[in-house]
């Protein structure tokens, strides 16, 4: 309601300033015949006393002078009555002009308003609605702003690591490869940033494993023996080369060796079958889940003192933590691992453990993404970010 007024009274006051000068009355003409009439008696008397003209003369002139004069005085008289009239009648009009400007110019404004508007939407605050804008821009257009900060930042990794994926999924082989490489010359190899660098070159060549992509695929295993995506592409090389044992072989080492959740896991079945290689049986431990506690176990915990339990609790969490130092790849077992964290009220480690998840994640744009979702709705985005 306040503002609604305010917006009124800031309307009157437009108006006002607008139509106040055609209220006022226009001033009349200045200047008179008779004030020369006048001054040409005044003249005629200082000619006489001066001796320049007869008595005779003198009288004469100021007779002419003075009818001249009661003519002029009496026309000016019709006209002043005239002026008046007309100046009375103007200024009503003006004046019954403004008034039915003041008030009928706002209230067809509100009337259109109230009949086109949406007065009864809510307020959206500039930041959302920049916000909601830059969520609902189509990718290219994300793209291009990014590749402006890199035109006006080229050293800036992070940079060149977010694009390279977004290059990847967009068809852009060439710019993926160029993106990969300018993160390595600016942050240093990683086993991780190498594998990146030989699938780009790879679809780059329509899926074939070049001699590059091959040196890079061997460079990432060279730093890090357990590289999935390198020894997944390597027995891709070895099978274009129609090497399918050998193939086969890497291939049948990473599911013996694969975590009972990798994602990958059903990629490395279908090349396996692609190349007619027999599948694995996995471990009878790893084929079937963990059992569940027992009716016992679940007593016994029932029985346990708070503090009992809440050792109990940490040391699960421990572990959890300990595990992921060894496999940083388990985006599930750090979005646990958080909330865990902040479910005990240890909100320090519960930062850590999100700034680390978020270096271990720094190459994946997709998993990135989803550790900062996470972190986010745990109210830690402030301190991790």
């Amino acid at each position: 309601m306040t503002l609604w007024l305010a917006l009124a009274l800031m309307t009157a006051a437009a108006v006002f300033a607008v139509l106040w000068p055609l209220a006022g009355r226009v001033p009349a003409r200045g200047g008179s015949d008779t004030a020369v009439y006048r001054d040409q008696l005044d003249e005629i008397a200082r000619d006489r006393a001066a001796g320049l003209i007869g008595e005779t003369e003198a009288e004469a002139a100021k007779v002419e002078v003075s009818r001249r004069l009661i003519a002029a005085a009496e026309a000016e008289q019709v006209a002043i009555s005239e002026a008046d009239a007309t100046a009375k009648s103007s200024l009503w009009r003006r004046r019954s002009a403004a008034v039915a400007a003041l008030v009928l110019v706002p209230a067809g404004a509100v009337a259109f308003y109230l009949f086109v508007g949406s007065p009864q939407l809510p307020g959206a605050p500039l930041a959302e609605r920049l916000r909601t804008a830059q969520e609902n821009a189509p990718i290219a257009n994300l793209v291009a702003q990014a590749e402006k900060h890199l035109e006006r930042n080229p050293n800036d990794p992070r940079g060149y690591e977010v694009l390279a994926p977004v290059y990847l999924r967009l068809g852009r082989f060439a710019d993926a490869v160029a993106a990969r490489q300018k993160v390595i010359a600016l942050s240093g190899e990683t086993a991780e940033r190498q594998s990146d660098l030989g699938e780009a070159i790879t679809a780059q060549a329509n899926g074939i494993v070049t001699a590059d992509a091959r040196r890079a695929f061997e460079r990432a295993v060279a730093l890090n023996a357990d590289e999935f995506k390198a020894r997944f592409f390597l027995g891709v090389a070895a099978e274009q080369d129609g090497k399918k044992d050998a193939a086969a072989a890497i291939w049948r080492d990473l599911l013996a060796k694969a975590p009972a959740d990798a994602p990958w896991i059903q990629t490395v079945r279908q090349a396996l079958a692609g190349v007619g290689a027999e599948m694995p049986q996995p471990p009878a431990a790893a084929a079937a889940p963990a059992p569940g506690p027992s009716r016992e176990d679940m007593a016994a915990a029932a029985q346990m003192t708070e503090k009992d339990r809440g050792d109990m609790i940490r040391g699960m969490v421990e572990r959890l933590a300990g595990r992921l130092k060894e496999n940083a790849d388990d985006i599930d077992g750090w979005q646990r691992l958080l909330r865990a964290y902040m479910v005990l009220g240890e909100r320090e480690k519960a930062q850590g453990a999100a700034s680390d998840a978020r270096k271990a994640f720094a190459g994946d744009a997709d998993k990135l993404r989803r550790i900062d979702e996470t972190i986010k709705s745990l109210g830690l985005a402030a301190q991790a970010g």
